[in-house]
């Protein structure tokens, strides 16, 4: 009964609830049905400018999207595929890989035209693309100065024509500053080849530099260029017959599984004579069996 009282109301409190119904849909019909946007007055010249505007726009839209962007490349290191994309024959590209093989470059377009002997319409179309390191713009402005020299015969030009004798250095004692100011090599990359130095010990063969992640054929060929291992770093040699598998694991050109694998082999077989009985392990990495052994002490 206390809580059927609760519900009981009278006839003016139902009056009064029904009113309240009645607002609530009222409002709600009116959010719904009227538009509150108030309405903007747009005279003719500033809708006829509006139009115009938008049109320029998309004209601009559609001229961006179609644009292609072009990157510039080193015509030596064109692959088979490059080359057909550039619309190279077949026996143009296989000309140029032939030459490539001999260690040999193209240093311009013509002389790019001269080993593929491709048409100059083709030339004329790809030679924009084409990107040569700076040392060989150097050169050749330097066989433009001796030319000039010899052509005027002016004695006073002489030092102007002398081509700077190229300075190579010991890649082991090579600092940031000297890596940086050889063309490619930046403050990211610099600091990489020290790194992989650091970890080495020191590099015994200039191949080693093909291990660093992010160098390419190009800025391997002017490390090349200017570097040089005069005599081995002084590190310390790994005794293959004694190290643990702790510190054979640490060596760079061994993995867990493949340290774990030499001490088996050598607690099988006794020890290692030469690198050649290192060799004879499953997955050991003979391409570089020679590198290997000048850290190894037997």
């Amino acid at each position: 009964m206390a809580l059927k009282r609760h519900f009981k109301f009278t006839n003016r409190q139902r009056t009064g609830f029904l009113l309240l119904f009645l607002v609530i849909i009222g409002l709600q019909l009116i959010y719904f049905l009227v538009n509150f946007t108030a309405v903007e007055n747009i005279l003719p010249e500033k809708e006829q400018w509006m139009s115009l505007q938008t049109e320029i726009d998309s004209l601009k839209k559609e001229r961006f999207k179609n644009k292609r962007q072009v990157y510039l490349f080193n015509p030596n290191y064109i692959s088979d595929y490059k080359g057909y994309k550039l619309g190279m024959s077949v026996q143009e590209i296989d000309r140029l890989i032939a030459f490539r093989k001999e260690n040999k470059y193209v240093n311009s377009a013509e002389e790019f035209q001269q080993v593929t002997k491709i048409s100059d319409s083709l030339l004329n179309s790809i030679s924009p693309l084409f990107k040569f390191p700076e040392w060989t713009n150097n050169k050749k402005r330097v066989a433009e100065n001796k030319y000039d020299f010899k052509a005027n015969k002016k004695t006073a030009n002489l030092s102007f024509v002398k081509k700077e004798k190229n300075i190579v250095m010991d890649i082991n004692v090579a600092t940031q500053e000297d890596l940086v100011k050889i063309y490619g090599v930046g403050e990211a990359l610099s600091l990489r080849i020290l790194k992989h130095k650091e970890i080495l010990g020191g590099f015994v063969s200039m191949e080693q530099l093909k291990e660093v992640w992010g160098l390419s054929p190009e800025v391997i060929y002017e490390l090349n260029a200017h570097f040089k291992i005069f005599e081995l770093p002084n590190f310390k040699k790994i005794a293959i017959n004694e190290a643990t598998l702790k510190e054979l694991s640490r060596f760079p050109y061994f993995k867990y599984a493949l340290a774990k694998q030499v001490i088996t082999y050598r607690s099988m077989n006794g020890d290692f004579k030469n690198i050649e009985d290192l060799a004879k392990i499953k997955g050991f990495p003979v391409d570089k069996a020679k590198i290997i052994s000048l850290y190894l002490e037997f």
